[in-house]
């Protein structure tokens, strides 16, 4: 018997950093997917600036998905 999976999302408004943020939403909420977009900026530029979703693919205690942006060469 197959049944359709369910999909809940949740809106959560947080004031702080955005790679924290995010991390301890997933912990806050119990989340099985987090998905995160992407600037698609050189590697220069994501060393000086940090990668939030570089960071909550290493830290957040789900699996993360990562979007790019279209035509993105990163």
């Amino acid at each position: 018997v197959y049944s359709k999976p369910q999909v809940e999302a949740v809106v959560d408004v947080v004031d702080g950093e955005p790679k924290h943020v995010l991390c301890d939403a997933v912990e806050k909420h119990h989340a099985d997917l987090l998905v995160v977009g992407s600037q698609g900026y050189g590697a220069i530029r994501r060393a000086l600036l940090g990668s939030v979703s570089d960071y909550c693919a290493h830290h957040a205690d789900c699996s993360v998905v990562i979007v790019k942006q279209p035509g993105s060469k990163n």
